[in-house]
């Protein structure tokens, strides 16, 4: 295990403490349930956290990963060498899939992207394996849309989310009680922000993708967002493809992923990077740019 937070940091230790408390209400209110791992930062940080609530026994939850097909390289790396390393189970549903059953239509165009359709893919594997609640890494200071959840967030019979009808958590006293069907999402980081994160992760020692330090890229622009290029994204006429020393603030499917030109190759110097920035984590995200309300609608869709 990891080195124990210095008691200096009251405030990541109050953190902690919370999501693990989180974290073994999850454990003891359901039966069937997942962590939500995508490969970012915020779900190996859950990930780290599960482990350290029910150390040393294992940790009472299996990773699930929603596969776009169009991942960074280094994530599905590390996601491996992590399940590996844990011996914990690792459940895989594929998009491809998803679109070869014909249950959503692939877009096209040069801004087409599989991340919308994720939902399907995820709300099929729900239903399939029974899982009573899936733990994902969001947090409220993230958009708009997320800072409406819950810590224990309800999702009806068809994986819907209704934010005007969420159950009031006095004291943090957590309702998990369900209705055949149904289901839930569990954030326990909600009350974290991005620099809470970055400093736990350098307290901790959290080993994280590559992607989010400095590296050399292919990277090329589009409405003021650098995102990073893969040969099956169409360009723009106008656009060009170009090296840079650049890094990820979220990692999600490529498609959407923006990255930052950045010289921050440790967690300390992102730390001072974030802290000195106007931009918010999610201002390169690109799938947030379709609409004002474009997380708020894909929530309530089923999405993470």
């Amino acid at each position: 295990m990891s080195k124990q937070l210095d008691i200096s940091d009251v405030h990541l230790r109050e953190l902690e403490d919370e999501a693990i408390y989180v974290l073994r209400e999850v454990a003891a209110q359901f039966d069937k349930k997942v962590i939500l791992f995508s490969g970012g930062k915020d779900s190996i940080v859950m990930v780290h956290l599960a482990r350290k609530a029910f150390w040393p026994a294992r940790m009472p939850f299996s990773l699930m990963h929603i596969d776009t097909g169009h991942n960074f390289e280094e994530t599905l790396i590390f996601r491996d060498n992590l399940v590996r390393e844990l011996g914990v189970e690792l459940i895989v549903r594929y998009v491809q899939e998803t679109i070869d059953q014909g249950k959503v239509v692939e877009e096209t165009g040069v801004n087409a992207s599989r991340n919308k359709a994720q939902s399907v893919t995820l709300l099929d594997a729900i239903d399939e394996l029974k899982i009573d609640v899936a733990v994902g890494g969001a947090r409220r200071d993230e958009e708009k849309a997320r800072a409406k959840e819950r810590f224990f967030s309800h999702r009806n019979e068809f994986g819907q989310w209704d934010p005007k009808n969420q159950r009031p958590e006095l004291w943090n006293i957590f309702n998990g009680h369900k209705n055949f069907g149904e289901h839930f999402r569990v954030f326990p980081l909600s009350n974290w922000t991005e620099l809470d994160v970055w400093q736990y992760i350098l307290c901790e020692s959290v080993k994280l993708p590559s992607l989010y330090y400095t590296h050399r890229r292919k990277i090329f622009q589009r409405n003021n967002v650098y995102l990073a290029w893969a040969p099956f994204m169409k360009l723009k006429s106008s656009e060009n493809v170009f090296e840079a020393d650049v890094r990820c603030r979220t990692i999600g499917d490529i498609t959407c992923t923006g990255v930052t030109i950045s010289k921050a190759t440790s967690a300390e110097e992102v730390i001072a990077e974030i802290a000195a920035t106007r931009i918010t984590e999610r201002g390169g995200r690109y799938d947030d740019m379709r609409s004002d309300t474009s997380m708020e609608d894909r929530k309530k869709e089923g999405y993470f």
